[in-house]
C-alpha cells in the first residue's frame, strides 16, 4: 500500500475494480482547505483516459508490474503473438491491448507490461515512431504547394497516413505512433 505522496507518471494502480496507469498529475496546495492530487489515469483493460482527484494522504494500491521487450512475430484470429527477447518464449496478447497495431510489422520491437503478481500481460506498447515503407501514393501536382498540402499514402502495414506531397511510393519514412503523423523521410 502507498499514499498520494507516492504517485508518479507511469505508476499502475488498482482503482475502481480496475488497472490504471497514471498519464499526468498535479499536487495542489490551495490558499484554504486541504490539498489535494489532480491526476488523469488510462484504464489498462480499455484505455479510456479519465481525470480523477485524490485528496492528499489517501492510500492507493499499485499494481507491480514488469516492463519486458518483444519482438511481433504474426497475428492471429485473436490476437498478437510475440516473443520474449531475453526467454525466446512465445505469448499471444489480444488485440485491443496494442494501440496503433496498424503499423506494427513483423520482427517490430514493443515493450509489454506484465503484471508480476499474474505473470499476465497488461498492455502493449509501441515505440514512439517506425520507420515504414511507403507502398502507394498518387504523384503530387507540381505547382500545388500553397499551405503545406497533403496527401494519403498507404505504408507497407497497410495504414493509411497523410504525409506532403514530395513523398513518392516506395520511399522510407517515420511514422509518430502516437498521432499517426508523418515525421520525416528515412535516408537509406
Amino acid at each position: 500500500m502507498a499514499n498520494t505522496a507516492d504517485i508518479k507518471n507511469g505508476l499502475v494502480i488498482k482503482y475502481n475494480n480496475d488497472l490504471f496507469s497514471i498519464i499526468e498529475f498535479l499536487h495542489v496546495k490551495p490558499g484554504k482547505g486541504p490539498a489535494f492530487v489532480r491526476t488523469k489515469l488510462k484504464s489498462l483493460t480499455s484505455g479510456k483516459v479519465i481525470d480523477n482527484t485524490f485528496n492528499s494522504g489517501v492510500t492507493i494500491y499499485p499494481v507491480r508490474v514488469e516492463r519486458r521487450a518483444f519482438q511481433y512475430l504474426y497475428a492471429e484470429e485473436f490476437g498478437f503473438t510475440f516473443m520474449d527477447n531475453e526467454t525466446f518464449e512465445q505469448i499471444t496478447v489480444n488485440k485491443e491491448m496494442v494501440e496503433a497495431s496498424d503499423l506494427m510489422k513483423e520482427g517490430q520491437e514493443v515493450e509489454i507490461l506484465i503484471n508480476t503478481e499474474t505473470d499476465l500481460p497488461i498492455s502493449c506498447e509501441m515505440p514512439m515512431f517506425v520507420e515504414l515503407v511507403v507502398t502507394y501514393t498518387e504523384h503530387g501536382i507540381k505547382g500545388d504547394t500553397a499551405n503545406a498540402p497533403k496527401k494519403p499514402a498507404t505504408v507497407e502495414t497497410g495504414a493509411t497516413i497523410t504525409v506532403p506531397l514530395f513523398i513518392q511510393t516506395d520511399e522510407k519514412i517515420k511514422v509518430d505512433t502516437r498521432t499517426y503523423e508523418y515525421v520525416e523521410r528515412v535516408k537509406n
